[in-house]
């Protein structure tokens, strides 16, 4: 079965507060989608993923994205949404957003003085439009994770 056109969001549930570092390392060049340069074998600094996505752990969720109104801005079934609550939700932020019940989904904000919009990033799915002082609680994604999963298996077959 197709995944629905809406993309709705599955809470995962909190960044820890005190992770362990690990930082991984990262080569110096960048992954050109070509012919690779002999400077690849250089590294940079290391990178500790939580560290990079996670600014405020107290305030930051994992949701998993589901169905296929986001794919425009990147974002596909079955990423990871970093979500930091204590961010301010801007005009054009793609936000996570729940109301009257719903459950919460993805889209890109659109404030206007008298209403707000929830606008898809997929021409096949219809934007929401949200009535004047309808209650809603919105939360600005602040990172997308994805992991290329392979049927073939880790050995490369």
């Amino acid at each position: 079965m197709p995944p629905a056109p809406e993309t709705r969001v599955l809470p995962v549930g909190p960044a820890k507060v005190d992770p362990p570092a690990q930082a991984q390392p990262v080569g110096l060049a960048r992954a050109a989608l070509g012919f690779p340069s002999p400077a690849d074998d250089y590294e940079d600094d290391g990178i500790d993923l939580n560290a990079y996505l996670v600014r405020n752990p107290a305030a930051t969720y994992y949701y998993r994205a589901e169905g296929l109104s986001m794919t425009g801005a990147g974002i596909f079934p079955g990423d990871l949404l970093a979500v930091d609550r204590s961010v301010t939700p801007l005009d054009g932020n793609i936000v996570i957003a729940s109301w009257d019940g719903n459950a919460p989904s993805c889209k890109v904000l659109r404030l206007f003085d008298d209403h707000v919009e929830l606008e898809c990033r997929n021409p096949e799915c219809q934007n929401i439009v949200l009535k004047p002082g309808t209650e809603v609680e919105i939360f600005v994604v602040t990172g997308v994770v994805r992991l290329i999963r392979r049927e073939h298996g880790r050995n490369g077959r």
